[in-house]
C-alpha cells in the first residue's frame, strides 16, 4: 500500500492543505492559509485531537440520552470532524453541515469521504442565511465553529442571530460555539450578554491559563434554555488529557457584569490571534 502524500489546492477562500499524520494510519490534518481548522482519522472517528474539539465532543456526549441519536446542525463544516464523531458515538443521528466554502467541501468530500450511511448532508451556503431558512424546533444541538480567517464573522455575533438559533433549536435543545479571545475577554463577554438574551443557562469551557488571562486561545460557549448537566461536563474535561475547567453561574455572571449585547449595528468579528498564535486548534 502507498503511503498518503499532502494535498494542497485553491478553494474559495485560500489555499487547503491535507497532511497525513505520520503517527495515525488514515489520519489527516486541514489547514487553509496555514492556519489548522481540522483533524479527522478516518479509522477511528471518535478520536478528537484539538482541544477545542474535544471539549465541544464532551457537551454532546451529555446532550439527550446517552448514546441516543440526535438531530444536529453544524456550522462551519472543514474536514466534517465533529460531524463524525457524532455519527459514531450517536448512530442514527441526523446531521446538517453548512459549509461556507464549497471548493472546500468539495476536496474532503473527495479526499476525506464520509462513511455510507452517515446520516450527513452537507450544505454549501452562508452559516447564517442558512439558518434563517431552516425550519423552526429542527435540531436537539446546534454547534457554530465559524471562522473567517481566524475570526469568527460578526453577522454571527448578534441578538438576531441568536434569535434564529433559538427558534431553530427545540426546547432543552443546546446551542455550542467555539470562540476565541484573551483577557479582558471584552468579545467573550458581548457573547455571553447576547446569548443570555435568549437562553437562561449558560456556561464556558476553556484551559485555565486562558481563563486565567495568560494567553489568548479558544473558549467553548454552551446554552441552553434548560439546566445544563453542569457536574457531568466539569469531570468529563477536568479528566481529560488537557483538563480544562468549567464556569457556571454566578462566576460567569461576575464575567460578563455590564457587558451589552450585540446588535446588527455595533457588532465586529472576534479579535485577531496574535503573532504566532491560531485561533482554531
Amino acid at each position: 500500500m502507498s503511503e498518503p502524500v499532502p494535498v494542497s489546492r485553491a478553494v474559495d477562500h485560500g489555499t487547503a492543505k491535507l497532511m497525513p499524520d505520520v503517527d495515525r494510519d488514515r489520519a489527516w490534518l486541514l489547514t487553509v492559509d496555514g492556519a489548522p481548522q481540522s483533524y479527522v482519522d478516518l479509522d477511528e472517528p471518535e478520536h478528537l485531537e484539538f482541544e477545542y474539539a474535544r471539549r465541544l465532543g464532551h457537551v454532546l456526549d451529555v446532550a439527550g440520552e446517552p448514546g441516543g441519536p440526535l438531530d444536529a446542525v453544524h456550522l462551519g463544516g472543514g474536514a466534517m470532524t465533529l460531524p463524525r464523531y457524532l455519527a459514531a458515538t450517536r448512530p442514527g443521528s441526523r446531521q446538517h453541515v453548512v459549509e461556507a466554502d464549497a471548493g472546500l467541501a468539495d476536496l474532503v468530500a473527495e479526499h476525506l469521504p464520509l462513511p455510507a450511511g452517515a446520516g450527513v448532508t452537507v450544505h454549501t451556503a452562508d452559516a447564517r442565511a442558512w439558518l434563517e431558512a431552516a425550519p423552526e424546533d429542527s435540531a436537539n444541538v446546534l454547534v457554530a465553529d465559524v471562522f473567517g480567517g481566524s475570526q469568527v464573522p460578526a453577522h454571527l455575533t448578534t441578538v438576531g442571530y441568536v434569535d434564529e438559533v433559538a427558534r431553530v433549536l427545540r426546547p432543552g435543545g443546546v446551542y455550542l460555539a467555539n470562540l476565541a479571545d484573551a483577557a479582558p475577554f471584552a468579545f467573550v463577554r458581548s457573547q455571553l450578554a447576547t446569548v443570555g438574551t435568549r437562553f437562561a443557562e449558560y456556561a464556558l469551557i476553556a484551559e485555565p491559563a486562558v481563563l486565567r488571562g495568560r494567553r489568548f486561545g479558544n473558549v467553548v460557549l454552551a446554552a441552553s434554555d434548560r439546566p445544563l448537566d453542569i457536574p457531568a461536563l466539569t469531570r468529563a474535561v477536568a479528566g481529560d488529557p488537557f483538563p480544562a475547567r468549567v464556569e457556571h453561574g454566578s462566576s460567569l455572571r461576575r464575567l460578563v457584569g455590564d457587558a451589552p449585547p450585540v446588535h446588527e449595528g455595533t457588532a465586529v468579528p472576534s479579535p485577531l490571534p496574535p503573532s504566532g498564535a491560531f485561533a482554531i486548534g
